[in-house]
């Protein structure tokens, strides 16, 4: 189960990246071009986000669970105990990663208040953003690839 569940999180994780970095590509499009927030294709893109990046979060954190490099490496060898290596999956990526899914959905959330296009191709770009600038910094690349 627990291979299962760290290859979905694995090679989900590009579908996520993909998805996230349309959409803040299309946000500073559409925030350069000046154009419309179109309900169509913005509003979904931006949706479809912020679905996928929670759906990822929520396989992070069954992992974490489950997984022996994240609460039972914490628990085995205490904080002060991990590596370097060690600290960045046990601690590090899954905080930093809650960090940029409150980041998305605080983007979410604040582009539905507003009504100008503008302002809402502004808020997304900055926070959908800034999710994407803290999930790319914690992502494990020495074991990704």
């Amino acid at each position: 189960m627990y291979t299962t569940i760290l290859n979905l999180h694995s090679y989900f994780a590009f579908i996520v990246l993909a998805i996230l970095i349309l959409a803040v590509i299309n946000a500073i499009s559409g925030l350069t071009s000046k154009r419309d927030f179109n309900l169509s294709k913005d509003f979904r893109v931006s949706l479809f986000a912020l679905i996928l990046s929670h759906l990822q979060l929520l396989i992070g954190l069954i992992l974490f669970f489950v997984s022996p490099n994240g609460l039972k490496a914490i628990t085995t060898n205490g904080m002060g105990g991990l590596s370097s290596a060690a600290r960045l999956l046990a601690v590090e990526h899954p905080f930093i990663n809650i960090i940029a899914i409150v980041f998305i959905t605080i983007g979410w959330s604040k582009h539905k208040k507003v009504m100008e296009s503008a302002k809402k191709f502004k808020l997304i770009a900055i926070f959908y953003g800034l999710g994407l600038l803290c999930l790319l910094s914690r992502i494990p690349w020495g074991q990704w690839f």
